[in-house]
């Protein structure tokens, strides 16, 4: 048996796809902190040529790369990916076909290992990843992430995060207290109220960064993995951390506008087709105005994580002080 695969998981995986044997097994990426692999598996005999598999293992003692190692911190990766089951369980199949995302396969608790059977999305027409793109290869994610949060908007998250992204304030209080003292860490908390109060939430991917876009081999067409962090939200926090993810600091400055035009020309016209007793308008009006702040509210979590981060830059340092100057009371 390929040495990364566990006792029982190849017998599993063909029982489960009807193939006749595993022709080969490679490591796709470590999960973060150690936590297990994501594999990708070659089949014969059967209708599926490959697969996905999340090989989650939960480690005796964290491996964080930045240090942060505490029990908090183990529990939420833990949940992270309990949830991102749920998600697949009993929210994916909602996804329609223009909101691309693997076919769930399955979840399987083995002995030494829990495993999520993932339909790939390399065999499936989406084999290239990007680490930068241009201002008009921007566009189809951004329009992903539209007809996302249109499809799921007003939905209750059960068995979800109550409030999505893994950098929510409930969720990072070791970073929070990491900050130094100033207005950013006074405002964190009117932060995140202004966020989850927001009359117009949705779900939020909770991840969305670039490396979590799969790509069709002309770029003209996306789909998302990686759903730990998916729970409810306003859809710009997904979009201020997509465009962080992608952007250099003048890209920031120079291309805010239009590339938020682009993201909510798709969101009017997918709400019109899902909900079409709601004005998109209003939704828009909302969120434009909330943009700076979840901008700021990630701009937070990276102050107290990792404050030396290449994404600390004057676009974000101007936007938060723009938020924190309106939210905290004059001297």
């Amino acid at each position: 048996m390929n040495p990364d695969l566990d006792p029982g998981l190849a017998s599993t995986i063909l029982s489960q796809t009807g193939a006749s044997e595993i022709a080969s097994v490679s490591t796709i990426q470590d999960l973060w902190s150690g936590y297990g692999k994501i594999l990708r598996i070659h089949l014969a005999g059967g209708s599926r040529k490959s697969l996905v598999a999340k090989q989650i293992r939960f480690p005796s003692q964290n491996d964080h790369p930045r240090g942060w190692n505490s029990d908090f911190a183990h529990q939420r990766k833990v949940k992270s990916y309990e949830v991102e089951t749920e998600w697949y369980r009993h929210w994916a199949h909602r996804c329609l076909g223009n909101c691309r995302i693997p076919e769930f396969l399955g979840f399987f608790s083995l002995e030494h290992c829990d495993l999520l059977l993932l339909e790939d999305l390399d065999d499936a027409g989406f084999p290239k990843r990007r680490s930068q793109l241009s201002r008009s290869e921007i566009a189809p994610c951004l329009e992903w992430l539209a007809r996302f949060h249109a499809c799921f908007l007003s939905s209750v998250p059960e068995g979800l995060w109550k409030t999505g992204t893994y950098w929510h304030l409930e969720t990072r209080p070791d970073e929070w207290r990491a900050i130094k003292e100033s207005s950013l860490k006074q405002s964190a908390a009117a932060i995140d109220q202004q966020l989850s109060r927001a009359r117009f939430l949705t779900l939020v991917h909770g991840d969305a960064k670039l490396a979590n876009f799969c790509f069709s081999p002309n770029g003209d067409q996306v789909a998302m993995v990686d759903f730990q962090y998916v729970g409810g939200g306003c859809g710009m926090k997904d979009v201020a951390y997509f465009l962080g993810s992608c952007l250099a600091e003048e890209e920031c400055e120079k291309w805010e506008s239009s590339l938020l035009q682009i993201y909510f020309d798709e969101f009017r016209k997918s709400v019109r087709e899902h909900h079409p007793k709601i004005d998109p308008e209003e939704i828009v009006r909302e969120w434009t105005s909330l943009f700076p702040v979840a901008w700021t509210d990630f701009h937070r979590f990276l102050m107290g994580w990792c404050p030396d981060h290449w994404k600390v830059n004057r676009y974000s340092l101007r936007l938060a002080k723009q938020v924190t100057d309106r939210l905290l009371p004059a001297p």
